[in-house]
């Protein structure tokens, strides 16, 4: 199989791998209260991925490191079917073990999903390693292109097999022993996906011929963080970036919450919501913001961005009762006023993601560019960990507004972070 072969079956397979986790982003929040969970224990749920992805990661790379590439994703994939279909079944399962519900078997689903989640590192790791060093960049770049490409198709996925015609249909021609609803459907689609990725896999990916070490045996991430933020080059960029994904994932995480409490909404809706916000993220990275570098530079579209999502997050709940916006047809007055602020949120988040790894690569010397990157990596998992936790308790604990106002407010010490940030090499290559 010729390289370009493999290129385009990794991001086949990625593509596949990421589909099968954005169709249950519209699913999980609904899920847990469906088993009586408030905002607070459903926000647990949904860190819990994150949280065994950063512990799990490491542990695959390792492994892909020592046994092979290819048999850590064919290992991670046949989790993730099992994890999947687990999350399906949860309310017949916790019936079968004696739990008090199925929040037990979601609680356990997710933590086997996240642990096989880290298997975009093992992804990584192989394009390294079929690619020459001058066309890996190009290459890490077309898995970031699966990768989030599979969050705008997810979703969409979610609200056509969750919608009442779709579960109509189910009901007719699956067995009876299927529980089919709003939340398991979904669940079953993702597995499905996933277990044809894994066939794919099986028969299609070989192991690649060269090996390149991609994990560090000698500290933990943990302490590479630590000194990561010690670092006079990188230090406040990485800190920067944990608060903009923790700020921005206690937005996702709390968002179907909101929407269902205010506006009644369920799967089918919300991932329609989702869509559109994914699809306006994925048309400023792919399409809008080569130009826009070339035009402001790095460091502005940082600034923007997190500007825009000071004052953009902050209105996200108040939005919902502008009597002012008119309704479009069935839609009503709150949703439309949603997608309005949604519009320009959306772009200042693709704006500050894509701004922030590129200041990373900017201060960051040649030869620590894949180091720096694993870093900000960690720094998400771990923010995508604390920041629902935190945000679902507040939540609960103040008022439903309070969450997406501290998230708005989060971006004001990012503006002050990019302002310590060494701009003279930010600057002579805006010039060059």
């Amino acid at each position: 199989m010729t390289r370009r072969r493999v290129v385009g079956t990794l991001f086949l397979i990625i593509f596949l791998d990421l589909l099968g986790f954005g169709i249950l982003i519209p699913v999980i929040p609904l899920y847990a209260k469906f088993f009586g969970a408030n905002e607070f224990v459903g926000s647990l749920l949904i860190a819990t991925y994150s949280l065994f992805q950063f512990v799990g990661a490491p542990v695959l790379g390792r492994l892909s490191d020592e046994r092979g590439r290819r048999p850590v994703l064919l290992l991670s994939l046949s989790g993730s079917v099992l994890a999947w279909t687990l999350f399906g079944l949860a309310g017949e399962l916790g019936s079968a073990i004696g739990a008090a519900n199925g929040l037990v078997v979601l609680f356990f689903a997710r933590a086997l999903a996240g642990a096989m989640g880290g298997n975009i590192a093992t992804a990584n790791a192989y394009m390294a390693d079929i690619t020459p060093p001058e066309d890996r960049a190009k290459g890490l770049g077309i898995l970031g292109a699966a990768f989030g490409l599979g969050f705008v198709f997810g979703p969409a996925i979610a609200g056509i097999v969750s919608s009442p015609q779709a579960l109509s249909v189910f009901e007719a021609v699956l067995p009876s022993v299927v529980p089919v609803s709003e939340f398991t459907m979904p669940s079953f689609t993702a597995a499905a996906l996933t277990g044809g990725n894994l066939v794919l896999a099986y028969f299609v990916l070989p192991e690649p011929e060269r090996r390149e070490q991609t994990t560090s045996e000698g500290e933990s991430r943990l302490r590479q963080l630590y000194d990561a933020v010690r670092s006079p080059d990188i230090g406040s960029l990485v800190v920067a970036f944990f608060l903009a994904s923790f700020a921005f994932s206690a937005f996702e995480s709390q968002f179907i919450f909101l929407t269902s409490d205010r506006l009644g909404y369920g799967t089918a809706e919300n991932a329609v919501l989702l869509t559109y916000i994914g699809v306006l993220i994925a048309i400023v990275q792919g399409g809008l913001i080569g130009p826009l570098t070339d035009r402001f530079g790095e460091y502005r579209l940082a600034i923007a961005g997190a500007a825009i999502q000071v004052v953009t997050l902050a209105l996200v709940p108040f939005s919902l009762s502008w009597g002012f916006v008119p309704a479009l047809g069935p839609v009503e007055s709150g949703a439309v006023a949603l997608a309005l602020v949604s519009t320009p949120l959306a772009f200042g988040n693709a704006l500050t993601n894509v701004s922030l790894n590129a200041l990373v690569s900017l201060n960051a010397e040649a030869d620590e560019q894949g180091g720096a990157f694993g870093l900000t990596q960690s720094a998400s998992s771990l923010a995508r960990t604390f920041g629902p936790a935190a945000a679902g308790l507040l939540y609960v604990a103040i008022a439903y507004w309070s969450p997406f106002v501290v998230a708005g407010l989060l971006f004001v010490p990012i503006l002050v972070l990019l302002g310590l940030v060494t701009r003279d090499r930010i600057e002579s290559t805006d010039g060059a």
